[in-house]
């Protein structure tokens, strides 16, 4: 979780584009980021791959009218609703966009091209069909934010009384500089979306970023295998947290149009 998921870039700103916030070239620049080049294949109406501006285009003519995200994990069908499919292509690439509006998803497919020392990334977003039904397990905001604090207060506690790197203060200030790298000159979320939802997202950003820093600083005191086991349980339900958030966040958008148009 240390990056912002290309599923994330692309509902926040294609729900952006969709409701008229944002020009096509803003929206295409920003699902794009620090990529070479995004495509879209598997579009109905379209025999071959297809650029992000049309493909946004196509999917408003097909009736999408908002853009979700699904995380999953395995054992964790997290914003998915089938089919089986288009989930196991999802759970394969840990992320994907499902279409509101329209029973179709997007999957991301990422290659990387050119020679040693200037290789690049390319990203192949595969159109399929989807089932439409309500995504899994996705809370409301309020529910991501009261979740995220108790599952944070609750990790830390344990990850402090195991000495385990990433609950102290080296950590929050690893955390604090890969924040201000990452972030500069970058919108948390696209123009439109609640400002709750920003600071939902914002804080499973966090919260993700501690985890990440705890698993790739080694065991810390955690050197006995039930000290190391304690701290894979006290991570492995604030990880699931952070991801419900974040999806929660993104999805923010579509859920607040549905209330508004009731």
């Amino acid at each position: 979780m240390l990056s912002e998921p290309r599923s994330g870039r692309l509902a926040a700103w294609g729900n952006a584009l969709l409701a008229g916030f944002v020009s096509p070239d803003d929206a295409v620049l920003a699902i794009v980021g620090e990529d070479a080049l995004h495509r879209v294949e598997g579009l109905p109406g379209e025999a071959g791959p297809v650029g992000l501006t049309l493909a946004l285009g196509r999917l408003r003519a097909l009736g999408v009218a908002g853009l979700r995200v699904a995380l999953p994990a395995p054992g964790h069908p997290l914003g998915l609703s089938g089919p089986p499919d288009f989930n196991a292509r999802a759970l394969d690439a840990e992320e994907a966009v499902v279409c509101h509006g329209a029973a179709l998803g997007l999957v991301p497919e990422v290659y990387e091209a050119g020679p040693a020392g200037d290789v690049h990334v390319e990203v192949v977003w595969h159109c399929l069909p989807v089932r439409e039904a309500p995504p899994a397990d996705v809370p409301s905001l309020g529910e991501a934010e009261r979740e995220l604090a108790e599952a944070l207060r609750e990790a830390t506690e344990v990850l402090s009384r195991l000495d385990v790197a990433g609950s102290g203060p080296v950590a929050e200030a690893a955390v604090d500089a890969y924040r201000a790298r990452a972030e500069r000159g970058r919108e948390v979320l696209a123009p439109g979306y609640p400002p709750r939802a920003v600071r939902v997202l914002e804080l499973a950003q966090r919260v993700g970023l501690l985890i990440s820093v705890a698993y790739e600083n080694g065991h810390g005191g955690a050197v006995s295998a039930s000290e190391m086991a304690a701290r894979a349980e006290a991570l492995r339900p604030v990880e699931r947290t952070a991801r419900r958030a974040q999806v929660a966040a993104y999805n923010a958008f579509v859920e607040e149009r549905e209330r508004g148009a009731r």
